[in-house]
C-alpha cells in the first residue's frame, strides 16, 4: 500500500498481491526484456538490463507475504508532503 499526503489531500493506492504476481510475470518474460533493451539501444546507451529469473522473484514475493504490514519507506518533506510505503 502506498499512501501520499500532499497539503490537505490524501491518496491511498492499494497494491494487491495478485497484481504483483502479474507484474512479476511480465517483467521476467524474455519478450519484455528484449523490448526494454532495444529501447535502450535506440537511445544510444550501452547499458543492458539483465534477464530476471521468475523463481528468484517468487522468493521475494513470498517474503513480502510473510512480512505483511512492514513499513518500507516513511518520509516527510519540509513542505508537508508525506509518503508511506507498506507491505
Amino acid at each position: 500500500m502506498v499512501r501520499v499526503k500532499v497539503k490537505d489531500k490524501r491518496f491511498t493506492v492499494p497494491v494487491p498481491y495478485p497484481v504483483l504476481n502479474l507484474v512479476s510475470t511480465v517483467i521476467t518474460s524474455k519478450r519484455f526484456n528484449r523490448f526494454v533493451n532495444q529501447a535502450i539501444e535506440k537511445e544510444g546507451r550501452k547499458f543492458k538490463v539483465p534477464q530476471i529469473e521468475r523463481n528468484d522473484l517468487n522468493l521475494l514475493l513470498k517474503a513480502f507475504v510473510e512480512h505483511k504490514g512492514l513499513t518500507l519507506v516513511e518520509t516527510k518533506l519540509n513542505d508537508g508532503t508525506e509518503v508511506t510505503v507498506k507491505l
